[in-house]
């Protein structure tokens, strides 16, 4: 039998213990699994008794980086028996290290997720640099907490694509509240008179015209992406536009794709890349159910193939 193992990374008094102790007392993901939890350091919130059996968790304290060897996770598996495995990593510790030690044979890393206090980002950032780049580096999930008005939100992101661009960013309030980026957070001009997407942010400008197609209606637009097909059953002169996004790995992928209505498109070759500009508008979709962007191509070039052509969507 396979045991996840989820591995938590971030600083101290960065969130690691609270984000676990909730997850833990999920019961849509807890139904009483017997839970082993490595526990590397130690901060202001902590794990007692009631917890610990309430949850079907048993607790390991690790005090020594250099004891996170093969022999001792596998001599904890032995003796705990765990339906799965939780890692409280220490923020100090070399994670890239860490990354590199075997697991015991059943044991398989699931899922990375890391923890940010939004308020000391930018000071965490410009005095640890390195040591705060290694906790994230491997992340899949990075919350930022303690998120207020004041966030710059757009600066978090930034910083945090520079190094690891298929990280999905969540932000969070001080009570729990999950907030998205404003308008005006946007890595893209909304009024500007030609919104131009950047390659890394096809995903994140996707899902916001999919959710809030008004919003861009009117609007036109510039990006890259893949001509899908030439031929749109009952549209004439019209082509499917898009990328694909990783679903869980990367030969596991889903299209992310708009319909374009284009003159020429008879003329389109198949996977060739092309940059367009296009004026967007907003169409009842019978498949979808609701209204989508639909894209009308005024110009369009052939261009290279994108060195990463995965979609990301934050």
């Amino acid at each position: 039998m396979t045991v996840p193992v989820y591995l938590f990374t971030g600083f101290l008094e960065s969130g690691k213990t609270t984000l676990i102790k909730e997850t833990l007392l999920d019961t849509g993901f807890n139904t009483g699994e017997r839970t082993l939890l490595l526990a590397c350091e130690e901060g202001m919130e902590d794990y007692d008794d009631d917890f610990l059996t309430k949850t079907n968790t048993a607790l390991v304290t690790v005090d020594n980086e250099a004891a996170m060897s093969y022999e001792f996770l596998k001599k904890c598996d032995s003796l705990i028996e765990p339906d799965r495995v939780m890692i409280e990593f220490n923020g100090t510790w070399n994670l890239n290290s860490f990354m590199d030690v075997e697991y015991p044979f059943d044991w398989l890393l699931v899922q990375i997720l890391s923890t940010v206090d939004a308020s000391t980002f930018e000071v965490y950032l410009n005095n640890m640099r390195s040591l705060i780049y290694d906790q994230l580096l491997h992340s899949e999930t990075i919350i930022f907490n303690r998120c207020d008005e004041t966030t710059k939100k757009l600066y978090l992101r930034n910083n945090i694509k520079a190094i690891n661009k298929g990280a999905q960013l969540i932000y969070e309030t001080r009570d729990g509240q999950i907030v998205e980026l404003g308008d005006d957070e946007m890595p893209f001009d909304l009024h500007a008179d030609v919104i131009r997407i950047a390659d890394g942010d096809y995903g994140l400008w996707y899902m916001d015209a999919l959710e809030h197609p008004r919003k861009y209606e009117g609007k036109s637009v510039e990006l890259k992406g893949k001509v899908i097909a030439t031929h749109v059953d009952g549209i004439p002169n019209a082509f499917v536009f898009g990328r694909y996004a990783m679903v869980c790995c990367a030969d596991d992928t889903s299209l992310i794709g708009l319909l374009c209505h284009y003159e020429h498109a008879s003329n389109l070759i198949p996977k060739d890349w092309v940059s367009i500009t296009a004026q967007i508008a907003v169409e009842f979709d019978e498949e979808y159910q609701g209204d989508v962007p639909v894209l009308y191509v005024k110009q369009l070039t052939e261009v290279l193939p994108l060195d990463d052509e995965l979609v990301y969507f934050n």
